[in-house]
């Protein structure tokens, strides 16, 4: 079977959809830098909230890096004293991640910056995958 061949349409709304993620992507990177945090330190944060116990390996995993630099950046966001190491309640020779209070107040608001910044990307991103 043959691919449909792609109209002027279909890239159009392609482009479309691709400028709408840079926006959100731009506008993140720079909340992220308004609070004191780089891009990838924001994103490693959000992922330890939304996923809680990741070890050092599952956190690499998740932003697909190797584990040796989300080792660093882990060390970077405990000294910032916004993320712990913890031995696991299941298994002490496991090392979990966990966010302190300090990095539980900086995540709640950058996702609250975020949430509000999707809500008003939603009719434009909806638009847009309809057309595809």
């Amino acid at each position: 079977m043959k691919p449909e061949e792609l109209s002027d349409t279909d890239f159009q709304t392609l482009a479309g959809f691709r400028r709408a993620l840079r926006e959100f992507t731009h506008f993140s990177e720079r909340a992220a830098e308004a609070a004191g945090l780089t891009p990838q330190q924001h994103q490693a944060l959000l992922a330890i909230r939304a996923e809680r116990g990741l070890t050092v390996g599952e956190l690499a995993e998740r932003l697909l890096l190797r584990p040796h630099s989300v080792s660093g950046l882990a060390d970077r966001l405990e000294r910032l004293e916004l993320i712990q190491r913890r031995p696991s309640a299941i298994d002490r020779r496991r090392t979990e991640l966990d966010l302190t209070e300090a990095g539980k107040a900086t995540l709640q608001s950058l996702s609250e910056e975020h949430r509000a910044e999707l809500r008003r990307l939603r009719p434009t991103l909806s638009a847009l995958l309809a057309e595809l």
